[in-house]
């Protein structure tokens, strides 16, 4: 009930988690707004999402350009939750890759998601809240700039919790290693493997599914007093 008629704004809500999100906001009876980047993708999640009670919106742009992010928020009504899944993935340690390659993946992850708090908070309505995406596994020498960017979204929604309260929150949800569509340059064969070697790290001994990831964003919105924290959606993995 607490999301019935809520405006819900997703960034990156044509696939993976965002589509999930997208899909559990729906149902939960939220007005929801997707943002992707290619005009055919934002079209047919909202087919895909809309339903005869609650006709879902969308919208093509580069998140990432702080002028059509804008313009976007200008034209709308005020939103009561922006959930955003800015970043990507990067393997390989600080000697792996080049400083050009690390820069811009802390720049997509963590720079591109204060661009869009310092943006959105004006068009945030009263007790809303502002989600982003963290991450949880991986290791500085084999995730370097990805644990880089994770870590400053850790720190982003600690400040902002701070300086938003008491009407507003931030928070984040840290997913750990998931079988999504980020990894659609794997073959079946190499995701089923992932899959394995990664389950048998975890005290679960398996991988989420994208609807338990997604859970834990409609948690975050639904929760009046969770702010400044960082949701962790890992089965354990760094326990052991």
């Amino acid at each position: 009930m607490k999301l019935t008629s809520k405006r819900v704004l997703i960034v990156g809500g044509t696939s993976g988690f965002g589509a999930e999100v997208a899909r559990q906001a729906v149902a939960a009876g939220a007005r929801v707004h997707v943002i992707g980047r290619t005009a055919s993708h934002v079209t047919e999640a909202v087919q895909r999402l809309s339903t005869t009670d609650n006709l879902v919106a969308g919208t093509a742009l580069d998140a990432q350009d702080a002028q059509q992010v804008g313009h976007f928020l200008a034209a709308q009504p005020a939103f009561d939750h922006v959930v955003s899944f800015l970043g990507g993935a990067l393997s390989g340690g600080f000697l792996d890759n080049s400083v050009a390659v690390i820069r811009q993946a802390v720049e997509d992850k963590f720079f591109a998601n204060l661009q869009l708090a310092q943006l959105a908070v004006s068009h945030l309505n009263p007790h809303g809240s502002l989600i982003f995406t963290s991450g949880a596994g991986g290791h500085p020498h084999d995730a370097s700039g990805a644990i880089v960017g994770n870590q400053a979204i850790n720190t982003l929604v600690r400040g902002l919790a701070v300086e938003l309260a008491p009407q507003q929150r931030a928070n984040a949800v840290a997913p750990t290693w998931t079988p999504t569509g980020l990894w659609r340059h794997l073959s079946p064969e190499q995701v089923a493997q992932q899959v394995g070697d990664f389950s048998a790290g975890v005290p679960l001994h398996r991988v989420a599914t994208v609807s338990e990831v997604a859970a834990a964003y409609l948690y975050l919105m639904q929760n009046d007093f969770v702010t400044g924290q960082v949701l962790t959606v890992d089965g354990g993995v760094d326990l052991t």
